[in-house]
């Protein structure tokens, strides 16, 4: 089982958060530093630490992820317009809690690559 995290807290109400979405499995929540004009989390309600913690016991719940984002895009208006899910894992992969999170970020053009290697052009 994983450590308690600041995401097991908002679980358990222990910390606030703005949440746009909550059943049995999944909570939904704004971000507290967001990275696009609409940037919101989707965390499953049981703790798994990273993406490589997943199997096939609980893959239903990361796919059930999934759909709350794509549910809470079209309640908030911008579905249509598009939106991006991104899921970090790990130091190198930017993950900072150690509870998987699914970011929706959206309300703006995304480009692609999402960054430049500065080492490649060095």
């Amino acid at each position: 089982m994983s450590e308690e995290t600041v995401f097991t807290k908002i679980i358990n109400r222990e910390i606030s958060a703005d949440i746009l979405y909550e059943d049995d499995d999944a909570l939904a929540f704004k971000d507290i530093n967001p990275q696009a004009p609409v940037h919101f989390l989707v965390i499953p309600k049981k703790p798994i630490a990273t993406i490589n913690d997943i199997t096939e016991e609980n893959a239903a719940i990361v796919g059930h992820l999934y759909v709350v984002a794509a549910k809470v895009a079209a309640e908030q208006g911008f579905a249509e317009d598009g939106y991006r899910c991104v899921m970090n894992c790990n130091e190198h992969g930017g993950q900072t809690v150690y509870h998987i999170h699914l970011h929706v970020l959206a309300g703006q053009p995304m480009g692609w690559p999402p960054y430049t290697d500065k080492a490649k052009e060095d």
